[in-house]
């Protein structure tokens, strides 16, 4: 007589935890110990989070300068006002000054 075969056991499949698909990731400053942290991917390496860090850096001082600028043109429009006011005192004053008649 022959062996019996055995069946092969069934494959119990282990399952695997989900990895978290967004991470912080943090850059700090050695210097002057300011951070920064941002979202990352499994992906992500150091040098992305560095130059996110700089990337937002520079659109702050951008949006800084914008704001500058906008308050400088309304100093010199305001500036430019009274400049103008100041003009047509010193006409009105140059007239009285000497009788002259605009007619």
């Amino acid at each position: 007589m022959g062996k019996r075969r055995s069946r092969a056991k069934p494959t119990t499949t282990t399952r695997m935890d989900k990895l978290d698909t967004e991470v912080i990731g943090i850059a700090t400053c050695r210097i002057c110990e300011e951070s920064f942290s941002t979202t990352i991917t499994a992906l992500s390496e150091a040098i992305d989070i560095y130059s996110e860090w700089i990337d937002e850096c520079e659109s702050v001082e951008d949006d800084v300068e914008q704001e500058e600028e906008v308050e400088e043109e309304k100093v010199y429009e305001e500036e430019g006002e009274v400049e103008e006011e100041d003009d047509e005192d010193e006409r009105v004053s140059v007239k009285r000054k000497f009788n002259y008649r605009d007619d």
